[in-house]
Parts: C-alpha cells; sequence; structure tokens
C-alpha cells in the first residue's frame, strides 16, 4: 500500500516473516523455560519474603524489606549483568540460562513477595485467631486455611507478574541466551529488516500472553469456592 509516496507494505515483509518464522520459533521453549523456572522460584521466595516482610522480628522484616527495595528499585537488565558477567570476577560462573532463570527468579520475587504480602494481609485476622484459638499450628493455619482465600485474590496480579516476566525474557538476548527474541535479532541482522522481524516476534509473544490470560481465568474459578 502506498500514500504520498510511502510504501506501507515495506513496513511488513510477509514472505520473510513467514520464511523466517520456524527459525524465530526455536527460541519459544527456550523462552517458556526461563520464564517458568524463573516464576517457580520466585513464587517459592516470594512467599517467604511475604512472610518474612510481615513478621514481628526485626531480623527477619528488614532483611527482606530491604531485599524487596533493591530488586524493585534496580533494572533488570543490570542486574542480568551482574550475574553473567559480573560474579565471575570473584569465581562464580553462571550459564547463560542459568543466570537467566536466577535473575528472572530472584527479582521477580520481590514483586512477587507484595502481592503475596497484600493478599495475606487482605484475610480477615479473625480467622487467625480462630485457629489460634482451636490450638491449631502457625503453619497448618497458613496452608489450610489461609493461604488458599489469599491465593484467589493474588492470582490477578499474579498472572501479571508472570506476563512481565514472559515479555522481559527478551532481555537475555543480551547475554546470549537462545530465547525468542535472540533469535529475531539474528535475522533481523541478517535480512536487514529489524522492522519485519520486531513486528514478528510481537505478534509471538502476544499469543502466549494471551493464554495466560486464560489460565488466570480457569485458575480464578477454580478457587472461588474459597471464597
Amino acid at each position: 500500500m502506498n500514500f504520498n509516496g510511502f510504501d506501507f507494505g515495506g513496513l511488513f515483509d510477509i514472505e520473510l516473516a513467514i520464511n523466517s518464522l520456524p527459525f524465530v520459533l526455536e527460541g519459544l521453549p527456550m523462552t517458556l523455560i526461563v520464564s517458568i523456572a524463573g516464576m517457580g522460584i520466585g513464587l517459592v521466595l516470594g512467599l517467604f519474603l511475604a512472610l518474612a516482610r510481615g513478621s514481628k522480628h526485626v531480623l527477619l522484616r528488614i532483611p527482606a524489606r530491604v531485599y524487596i527495595s533493591f530488586m524493585r528499585g534496580t533494572p533488570m537488565l543490570v542486574f542480568l549483568f551482574i550475574l553473567y558477567f559480573g560474579l565471575p570476577v570473584v569465581g562464580i560462573q553462571f550459564t547463560a540460562t542459568a543466570a537467566a532463570i536466577i535473575g528472572f527468579g530472584l527479582n521477580s520475587a520481590a514483586y512477587i513477595a507484595e502481592v503475596d504480602r497484600a493478599s495475606l494481609n487482605s484475610i480477615d485476622t479473625g480467622q487467625w485467631e480462630s485457629a489460634k484459638a482451636l490450638n491449631m499450628p502457625y503453619w497448618t493455619t497458613l496452608k489450610k486455611i489461609i493461604l488458599p482465600q489469599a491465593t484467589r485474590i493474588a492470582i490477578p496480579p499474579l498472572t501479571n507478574v508472570f506476563m512481565d516476566v514472559v515479555k522481559a525474557t527478551s532481555l537475555a538476548a543480551v547475554i546470549t541466551v537462545p530465547e525468542l527474541f535472540q533469535k529475531t535479532q539474528i535475522v533481523a541482522g541478517r535480512e536487514f529488516d529489524a522492522m519485519t522481524m520486531y513486528v514478528l516476534v510481537a505478534l509471538i509473544y502476544w499469543p502466549i500472553c494471551i493464554l495466560i490470560g486464560v489460565l488466570q481465568e480457569r485458575l480464578e474459578k477454580r478457587y472461588s469456592r474459597f471464597v
């Protein structure tokens, strides 16, 4: 399509996109591995950070607050560089994939901790008191009564965190992780058509996030029984 001498068809080469799609999709498994593994680490660490953040013990509360503040206040890209390029200086070396998984896990944990803390705090304190009156142990109360209800509340914001992690895995390309965006950059540099390739990879990330949204709806229905 041509408008006042400008060729809009030059913005997206359909033939190049179709021919490059199989190569670009080779990076999809790595994107999913880094995203899911990073989110898994974040969920576990984030819960403990949330509990520590709300603890009455200073030795737990202060370190948790500092950790959350640091991770939320520093760029993810800088943290990836520290893990992959900085730590070898002191004798600690990770593969690019391991550095990405650890980086996204530690970073997402800070955001997840705040989501978990808010969700836990939204549960009526009377439920804690009732469980205590029944002489129910703390961890049993947390597991059987509090967490199921808090999980329902936390699902939407946690889904947003997961979507952010999936999209942020594109940053792992700078430390040579062979994920979607890194594969896209290879073709873009080889074919001298960055616009087509970047539009293509955007169209790949989009349905992934749609599927995550569908998963969110199913989880919300599942946990609605705890209302």
